[in-house]
């Protein structure tokens, strides 16, 4: 069973940028589409951006569109999220998600049946 870890949530100041990072377990990655999601408080879990298992295929919510890049590396079992001109309404838990029982890009929360714990972002002056 894949088993996801993220990293690289923190503070930073409007405008600032972060780099999150999903490192996966296992030999299978580069058979899963992968996914991050954010949950702000008090607001349900929402989707941000996906890639297709060999990365030609991407998708972003349209508030993060031209903002955040979401990229992947099967040799080293990763998955990252590069967040710039972040603002404050992109505080949220992000979490790391894995796709593995289709073949295809998903990006519904309730597709996605392997999760990491998440790291906290925090955009604040």
């Amino acid at each position: 069973q894949v088993q996801l870890v993220e990293s690289g949530g923190g503070l930073v100041q409007p405008g600032g940028s972060l780099r999150l990072s999903c490192a996966a377990s296992g030999r299978t990655f580069s058979t899963y589409a992968m996914g991050w999601f954010r949950q702000a408080p008090g607001k349900e879990r929402e989707s941000v951006a996906a890639i297709s298992r060999g990365g030609a295929t991407k998708y972003y919510a349209d508030s993060v569109k031209g903002r955040f890049t979401i990229s992947r590396d099967n040799a080293k079992n990763t998955v990252d999220l590069q967040m710039n001109s972040l603002k404050p309404e992109d505080t949220a838990v992000y979490y790391c998600a894995a796709d593995t029982r289709t073949l295809g890009l998903r990006i519904k929360i309730r597709d996605y049946d392997v999760w990491g714990a998440g790291t906290q972002v925090t955009v604040s002056s």
